[in-house]
């Protein structure tokens, strides 16, 4: 449900808010200027996947984000 949706989001944000998850994106965006990279999973839906909030974090941190 979008409530269920919204709910995984905030408590997924939370948790890659924390020290070491914060330093692994911030590190991860810096090695995207100079690096492919690509992140998979099994989902069938990108907008209801955890990959998206994934994406969302990244370009937060001034990623390079291919389209």
């Amino acid at each position: 449900t979008p409530a269920q949706w919204n709910a995984f989001i905030r408590k997924f944000r939370s948790e890659m808010n924390e020290a070491d998850a914060s330093r692994s994106l911030d590190l991860l965006a810096a090695l995207s200027h100079g690096s492919a990279m690509s992140v998979g999973c099994y989902c069938e839906d990108e907008d209801h996947c955890h990959r998206s909030v994934l994406r969302a974090l990244l370009a937060e941190r001034g990623a390079d984000i291919a389209s």
